[in-house]
């Protein structure tokens, strides 16, 4: 199936000097270099379709992030196979300081487990320069014909009708399919998976009743409970989400040593200069503590993760590869 169309958006914004950030100081030698870069316009790829978790947020972040850096930060949505096309692409471009990638847990870590030629490595193709977001997961339910109300209620129609429903997510090898192939494998259930190319196409058929669940994050899945359509059933979380403070967590909904999260970051190619990861995280860090954009990002339920140093964010991918890899491998979703 051919890649959609490419959506560019280039968000422009007054310059500005960049600042040191608390435990993300840029050294002397990224100071020496920050009128060299950038003298054009960032771009920075969103692997994955528009209206998602990934595009809302990075799009957010960006006119500050211009601001910042003096430049036109450009946003090109290039989505396919679970992000992984988008991360290719990155990985083989240039480590000029002009291509970024936006990734996530399902580029990283899932793919590893999910793709057997997986055509770039994470931790040696792609250069780990700030997380942006922290992203708990809820599963949704469809109310179109079904009168599940609670967990129990769910597990038990799963169990009394195995592979008689449907689950959906935004594509192949995202966090919503790896999350919804770990529950039914931690549960003994089983369901159908019904890729869909994004989330919009996704709550359609779930508010249709053509799928009966869903995992997805809370900003997504809250108008339709709010309206009820949908009926959240859990947030993956260890504290009630604030946006629906009604749902429970997936502790007190009665599942233990469940985990379905994802984080969202910026990345580059392998062989990005050392001064230009230290001044774009750095830059990152400063546009997230932006007191508007850090007020949006709670309330659409995705903190941000501020404070990181690119080593810590580096490390902290290479665990999530070990983690999820093999956890990927036992849901049973592979993709040839």
């Amino acid at each position: 199936m051919p890649a959609p169309a490419l959506r560019r958006r280039v968000l422009l914004a007054a310059a500005a000097t960049p600042l040191a950030v608390s435990g993300l100081a840029m050294p002397a030698v990224g100071r020496a270099q920050s009128g060299a870069w950038p003298n054009r316009p960032v771009r920075i790829v969103v692997a994955f379709g528009t209206g998602g978790g990934t595009d809302i947020t990075t799009r957010l972040i960006a006119p500050r992030l211009s601001e910042i850096l003096g430049q036109p930060v450009v946003i090109e949505n290039r989505p396919g196979a679970g992000s992984t096309i988008g991360a290719d692409h990155v990985a083989k471009s240039p480590p000029d300081g002009y291509t970024f990638l936006l990734a996530t847990l399902s580029t990283t870590g899932i793919a590893v487990g999910l793709y057997p030629n997986l055509p770039y490595d994470p931790a040696k193709d792609l250069v780990a320069v700030a997380p942006t977001v922290y992203v708990p997961i809820g599963l949704g339910i469809t109310t179109a014909g079904w009168n599940v109300r609670t967990l129990p209620e769910f597990i038990a129609a799963l169990k009394a009708r195995p592979n008689g429903y449907t689950f959906g997510s935004a594509g192949i090898g995202t966090t919503g399919h790896i999350a919804s192939a770990n529950f039914l494998r931690q549960q003994g259930l089983q369901a159908e998976h019904a890729p869909y190319r994004n989330p919009g196409q996704t709550y359609a058929a779930l508010t249709a009743g053509e799928i009966q669940f869903t995992h997805d994050i809370p900003s997504l899945l809250k108008p339709f409970h709010d309206a009820g359509r949908a009926r959240v059933l859990f947030v993956a979380s260890p504290e009630r989400s604030p946006l629906m403070p009604e749902v429970p967590t997936v502790t007190e909904a009665g599942l233990e040593d469940y985990k379905a999260y994802s984080w969202y970051g910026i990345f580059g190619p392998a062989g990005l200069p050392q001064p230009i990861v230290a001044r774009m995280a750095a830059a990152i860090d400063q546009a997230l503590g932006d007191a508007a954009v850090t007020a949006r990002l709670n309330e659409i339920g995705t903190p941000a993760m501020r404070g990181w140093s690119p080593e810590r964010f580096s490390q902290y991918v290479k665990d999530e590869i070990v983690l999820w890899g093999p956890l990927t491998r036992a849901s049973g979703a592979r993709v040839e």
